[in-house]
């Protein structure tokens, strides 16, 4: 004897949608997590891989590596751009970014300095001068951060002076602005005791660690069992009352 009534065909139909959908969420969410797990497994071997010569990543960066290079040249000392509270600052600050000018190179290098503590107020931090003159400099060639809806269009171009600041860094503005072409990447420098900057890079994505995406897999497939178990409960027969009893 069934103790559940005959569906509709739509709620069939329904509940076998959802739960599929719900399923397939989940185990995105999970391969996500796989993914980005991986991808840091590769960042932390790349800060202490061997170095690869520049011109053979620059114009073509490997996919999800991140190369160590090593480039000669010299900075912009006068143009210097500022990311305004990056996604590690606690205290207020900012990350900055200098142009630099490769030997024989007609694009430039845009150079992550590091991150400069601010005081916890919207005033910019004293900047220390870049260095002139011929300078080595070595770090990982990565992505540069995630651009995001930028209300109002492109702040470098409306500021005239030195330091620019951006909520968002957009190479293409960069660009722009400096009105040079770039790489498609920028140098992340190592970490130097005795440098003024915070160099404790992370890849842009562990804004979303893949303890966060095992965790979304996990309430999606927390709504594949509820939708079953609706189902179930809905469509169960009841037990006739004493009263309809003949």
């Amino acid at each position: 004897m069934s103790l559940l009534r005959r569906p509709a065909w739509w709620a069939v139909l329904l509940t076998l949608a959802g739960t599929l959908l719900f399923l397939r969420l989940g185990v995105w969410q999970l391969h996500r997590a796989d993914e980005k797990e991986e991808l840091l497994r590769r960042y932390a071997t790349s800060a202490t891989a061997p170095v690869r010569e520049f011109a053979a990543v620059a114009e073509a960066p490997p996919v999800n590596a991140y190369p160590r290079v090593q480039v000669r040249g010299e900075y912009l000392t006068d143009r210097v751009y500022l990311l305004d509270n990056p996604k590690h600052d606690q205290r207020g600050g900012v990350e900055v970014y200098a142009p630099f000018r490769l030997h024989g190179q007609s694009r430039l290098l845009l150079v992550d300095l590091g991150f400069l503590p601010g005081n916890g107020t919207d005033q910019t931090p004293q900047l220390p001068p870049l260095p002139g003159g011929e300078r080595e400099l070595q770090g990982l060639y990565l992505p540069a951060p995630g651009v995001g809806f930028e209300m109002g269009g492109d702040a470098l171009a409306r500021q005239s002076h030195w330091p620019k600041t951006t909520v968002y860094l957009d190479l293409a503005q960069v660009s722009g602005d400096l009105g040079i072409s770039l790489y498609p990447r920028v140098l992340s420098l190592d970490a130097d005791p005795a440098a003024i900057y915070v160099r404790k890079h992370t890849p842009d994505f562990t804004s979303m660690p893949s303890a966060r995406h095992r965790a979304y897999a996990f309430q999606w497939f927390t709504f594949a069992v509820v939708a079953v178990v609706m189902f179930l409960i809905l469509h169960r027969k009841r037990k006739p009352k004493p009263s309809d009893q003949p």
